[in-house]
């Protein structure tokens, strides 16, 4: 999946600084991480930021959400375009990152209240996403975005599902 987000624009600086030192392991890891596969994470795992950025990530740190984290898996929606074009094998075309984007941001901001308990514009959390892949989409084996709420490097010891934050 490609490592995709949405922030307010005078935040994309802080958001790109707390990526910045997750990459460079800013948060002390602890043993009691596992490994979960992208297409493994349902709702309400938590995960730690991933260690080394990179444009497609295959698998998640994730952790108990008692103990330290940045993101918590809020949604996962399914992109579904009746005007995408389709392959000869009846699968629709990859629509491309901008497409996706548009309407993970779209989704993701839908979903976040009914999350969180507060609109995603009046909280002081933040969300970002995981977009399918072009050749996981053309390999007809991912059609889902993956919807986290995360911070800008604040760690979380408890799930944010209702608290209104």
């Amino acid at each position: 999946m490609q490592v995709a987000g949405s922030l307010p624009r005078a935040l994309l600086g802080a958001a790109a600084l707390a990526l910045v030192l997750g990459g460079c392991s800013f948060f002390d890891r602890g043993e009691d991480t596992e490994d979960r596969s992208v297409f493994d994470v349902a709702v309400g795992e938590c995960f730690r930021a991933p260690e080394d950025i990179t444009v497609e990530l295959t698998e998640l740190s994730q952790v108990p959400c008692t103990e330290p984290h940045e993101q918590e898996a809020y949604a996962l929606v399914t992109y579904a375009d009746s005007s995408a074009t389709t392959k000869a094998s009846g699968a629709a075309s990859f629509p491309g990152v901008e497409a996706l984007t548009a309407f993970a941001q779209g989704a993701c901001a839908e979903e976040f209240e009914d999350y969180v308990g507060v609109d995603y514009r009046d909280s002081r959390l933040w969300f970002t996403y995981l977009l399918p892949s072009a050749r996981g989409w053309e390999q007809d084996a991912d059609r889902t975005t993956l919807c986290f709420i995360t911070t800008t490097g604040e760690q979380l010891t408890r799930s944010v599902a209702g608290t209104g934050w």
